[in-house]
């Protein structure tokens, strides 16, 4: 992958896709490859963590539990949410100038076709976020 641009067609994508679904089953692992492993990478915002603290957290000075991750896309926005069972459901919302105006559950599978295909159309347009990916699919 050194030399290659992920704005190739199938190779890169499937690439990055497998790397997005390796062990990440919780909201807890995608929040770390978005926000640490992505994070420098991607625009201010794009990627947003909302976080459950608990006394003891706070106590601590720990950010607390990740219940939320939202990625902003000037089209739409990519919600995965934590459930009290562990699992994770997963949502694409439309956005028209700032304002969501639908929203539909996913699968998974598809948030991260999805989400994967904003990450290779950002890898396309910025050097730094494809140096970021490669990272990843290097390390995956």
């Amino acid at each position: 992958m050194a030399g290659s641009e992920l704005s190739g067609p199938t190779g890169e994508f499937h690439l990055l896709l497998a790397a997005l679904r390796t062990d990440r089953a919780d909201v807890a692992s995608y929040s770390r490859v978005l926000s640490e492993t992505l994070g420098d990478a991607l625009p201010p915002g794009m990627v947003e963590i909302e976080r459950r603290r608990s006394f003891a957290d706070r106590v601590a000075g720990r950010l607390g539990q990740p219940v939320e991750v939202r990625v902003s896309t000037p089209q739409q926005q990519l919600v995965l949410t934590a459930t009290g069972d562990g699992s994770v459901v997963a949502e694409i919302r439309q956005v028209v100038r700032g304002v969501v105006i639908s929203r539909r559950s996913a699968e998974l599978e598809e948030w991260l076709t999805v989400l994967a295909n904003e990450l290779q159309a950002l890898a396309g347009r910025d050097a730094k976020a494809r140096e970021a990916l490669s990272r990843l699919l290097d390390g995956s």
